[in-house]
């Protein structure tokens, strides 16, 4: 007591001017503090390697190509940027990139994952082909990609209940699918799985499977990040290499984004496992993960703007965005680990687009790389970051 009554009758003793610069300077002093620190710890995606714009696939003669270089929406993207900035081009003439070359791009990141990936190429091309595929022919029945289907009252509706819109936008204007296997410093055989999987699809397909080798890990966030630079797609999705979600599902997702895209095409559509909350593969994980989901669960609502925090399951690894939507979302991209997920969805939010969130199949499936009580401390202590160093100005746009 007589401390803090020494306390008091010294700072009674102190000019009210001068007391209130010294505390103006010290909330000034702290906030410099916290925002250099902030800096520091921000994680800064490094720049792709050369050899890592190449691609290799299989050619028509069944042999491994040499590395030939991936297309990149991005440059084009950056030029245009600087154009603006420079002035030498008004903002008003839009952003758009390249046009797609094929309907739909998958992006598939793979560390260390020759065991897995296999299984899940197989599920994921038999789809493409199927429903995407170039020798595609009139007998589907277009539910993939949100056809319009006449009912029984003579209504003309989308597969998914929706009332379709006009004719022109409900049939894809293109067709063909590739998936981008991105290695993200696997030191297995993941590659050469890629590669042999891919030989066994035949000539026609072989050279619709691009594997790309990151020299050194990224992290899931990285690796995908550099994928979606390279995508020819209208559409592009990325899957986890566990193929623990439905592919089937890809479907719904596109249907999906089609309906909540803007006039611009911009909309993202994520697939959720939040109805799978009380089933039989949720209530069977142990009690440290089910307390780390819904803790982590809380923080997102807490820490993420609204619309980012209102989507029950930003981490499942099932997402499909449009074409228009990637330049207000790839260019900016910071996080390369678990939590990139939410970084998309915040910044798909900032730029105004519109993100659904769909039901999807999903199944738990051994192998698993996260460590529950490490990466969930990792991706709430990524989560804070990310956030504070968006609202502080440490990232921009």
């Amino acid at each position: 007591m007589d401390y803090v009554r020494c306390v008091t009758e010294a700072c009674a003793s102190v000019p009210l001017p001068l007391l209130l610069l010294f505390i103006l300077s010290t909330g000034i002093g702290i906030s410099v503090l916290f925002y250099i620190t902030l800096f520091i710890v921000a994680p800064i995606p490094r720049a792709p390697l050369s050899p890592e714009k190449n691609f290799r696939c299989i050619g028509p003669n069944g042999e491994i190509s040499t590395s030939t270089p991936l297309p990149c929406w991005q440059d084009s993207y950056n030029i245009w940027k600087e154009a603006v900035r420079s002035g030498r081009k008004p903002a008003s003439a839009g952003n758009e990139v390249e046009k797609a070359e094929i309907f739909v791009s998958l992006v598939v990141p793979a560390y260390n994952e020759e065991e897995r990936l296999g299984i899940m190429l197989a599920e994921a091309t038999e789809y493409l082909e199927r429903e995407y595929g170039k020798s595609r022919t009139q007998k589907s029945d277009g539910k993939a990609n949100g056809a319009l289907q006449r009912t029984a009252n003579g209504r003309k509706e989308q597969a998914n209940g929706h009332v379709g819109r006009p004719a022109l936008d409900s049939t894809p204007d293109l067709t063909g699918w590739e998936v981008l296997i991105v290695s993200d410093g696997s030191t297995d055989k993941t590659i050469d799985t890629a590669l042999d999987f891919s030989r066994s699809l035949g000539p026609q397909s072989s050279a619709s499977i691009r594997v790309v080798s990151l020299q050194k890990n990224r992290g899931k966030g990285g690796a995908v990040t550099h994928g979606m630079r390279h995508i020819r797609g209208k559409y592009a999705v990325f899957a986890d290499a566990d193929g623990a979600s439905k592919f089937e599902d890809l479907g719904k997702l596109v249907r999906a984004c089609k309906d909540i895209e803007d006039v611009d095409g911009r909309g993202v559509a994520v697939g959720s496992r939040a109805h799978l909350v009380g089933s039989e593969a949720v209530v069977k994980r142990s009690f440290l993960r089910n307390l780390l989901m819904h803790s982590f669960h809380l923080l997102l609502r807490l820490l993420t703007p609204p619309a980012t925090a209102a989507i029950r399951d930003t981490q499942c690894g099932f997402k499909l965005f449009s074409r228009p939507s990637l330049p207000y979302i790839i260019p900016y991209m910071h996080s390369e680990g678990w939590i990139f997920d939410v970084e998309m969805l915040m910044l798909a939010e900032s730029a105004g687009i519109k993100v659904v969130e769909v039901p999807v199949g999903w199944k738990e499936v051994k192998g698993s790389k996260l460590n529950v009580l490490w990466d969930s401390l990792g991706m709430a202590w990524g989560l804070a970051v990310l956030r504070a160093a968006w609202g502080v100005g440490v990232y921009r746009r």
